[in-house]
């Protein structure tokens, strides 16, 4: 019986420089888990062991300790997907989906998102057109997702942060000193 491969580096895929030797095929779900078993496309099996919160994007690569590199891809998925060709109603469409808190793709004169027949509704009576769609998933990660934030605002696994309790008081400043607070 031969060991399982485990992958524990990430390549982002504007660092690659040589080819994969094998690739994975994943939802957007399973490309936000950092530690989960592998079917690779190729028929292997891996252990995908990251550090935590890491997010596997199209086209990175994720390695063994040996140098077994495999090529991250989406695998196609049921998605709503409203087009128009205003871009007035683009714009506004996706701030009340972002509004709340959906995850989103734009492209030109679209944008998609997992499946709700609530905000499918919405997204028409602000005027476009929805459909259903078989395709990969990318959405926006989000303004905060590379800044280290202390706290990590996300809950379920959406990207955007919540909103805070209240206005913040003066004292409540992040760089007061502690005797101010």
């Amino acid at each position: 019986m031969s060991a399982v491969l485990e992958l524990t580096l990430k390549i982002p895929r504007d660092e690659i420089a040589i080819a994969a030797d094998d690739s994975v095929t994943l939802p957007y779900a399973k490309r936000q888990r950092s530690r989960q078993r592998l079917r690779l496309d190729l028929g292997g099996e891996a252990r995908l062991v990251l550090p935590p919160r890491t997010r596997l994007e199209i086209g990175d690569h994720v390695c063994s300790g040996e140098g077994f590199r495999v090529l991250v891809r989406a695998a196609p998925e049921e998605l709503s997907q409203a087009r128009t060709s205003d871009t007035h109603l683009l714009a506004r469409a996706c701030y009340h989906l972002g509004n709340r808190h959906v995850a989103l793709e734009v492209g030109p004169g679209w944008v998609q998102y997992e499946p709700d027949h609530v905000l499918d509704e919405m997204v028409r009576r602000l005027g476009l057109s929805v459909e259903a769609v078989s395709a990969p998933f990318s959405p926006e990660r989000g303004a905060y997702h590379d800044h280290g934030h202390a706290a990590d605002h996300r809950q379920g696994g959406g990207s955007a942060p919540t909103a805070s309790a209240g206005p913040r008081q003066e004292s409540e400043a992040p760089d007061a000193p502690e005797a101010v607070r």
